[in-house]
């Protein structure tokens, strides 16, 4: 397992499925082994998770991706229009995750967090800080307790979801709800959009 700062001990489950955080307009993803995450849903969702605040930094003002439509492309989701079969796998159908395949990107982590995600399509925002404490866990070797809260973005973008081993497994309308939209992080509270609340909990 590859774990990191914030990266939640989960149990393995076969057939899990692999995410790539993407950008819809530059045909680029960002790859969480990079970051020494797992590269499943739940294995990197959390609040102070390097690799997510790697893909913050892009979205935010500034960054490569800033304005760009985002998702958090699962290599089980829906094959992209037109249907294309893979050159290697022919019964399998090409879907965003392996169109990004060639554009791979490394952002450095910023050395702050991100307070609000902003969509701009739908006019929403979601302060990131409100998200619940979905755990606590206490290190076994070191004593130390780590407070787990559910990052907004991952679950926010996602495609795929709920068809493998590692995904979030509640239901909400809330996973997916703002995939391939325009979404930004800033530390400045949004005017004139409406206020989201992410209660998500594992």
């Amino acid at each position: 397992m590859f774990l990191s700062l914030h990266s939640k001990p989960i149990k393995f489950q076969v057939m899990g499925q692999y995410y790539k955080p993407s950008s819809l307009d530059k045909k680029e993803h960002v790859y969480s082994h990079d970051y020494h995450n797992g590269l499943k849903l739940m294995e990197h969702s959390w609040v102070g998770n390097n690799f997510v605040m790697a893909v913050e930094s892009l979205i935010a003002k500034g960054g490569r991706w800033f304005g760009d439509r985002i998702v958090w492309a699962g290599d089980y989701a829906d094959a992209e229009e037109p249907k294309t079969p893979h050159a290697k796998y022919p019964e399998h159908m090409l879907n965003l995750y392996d169109l990004v395949e060639e554009n791979k990107i490394n952002p450095e982590v910023p050395k702050r967090e991100y307070r609000y995600l902003v969509n701009l399509d739908t006019k929403e925002f979601v302060t990131i800080s409100k998200s619940p404490v979905t755990e606590r866990y206490k290190d076994p070797e070191t004593g130390k307790v780590t407070l787990f809260k559910i990052h907004p973005l991952p679950l926010l973008t996602c495609e795929g979801n709920g068809r493998g081993g590692g995904d979030y497994h509640g239901e909400s309308p809330l996973i997916g709800k703002w995939a391939r939209q325009r979404v930004i992080a800033t530390n400045t509270k949004p005017t004139e959009c409406s206020e989201i609340i992410f209660d998500l909990v594992e």
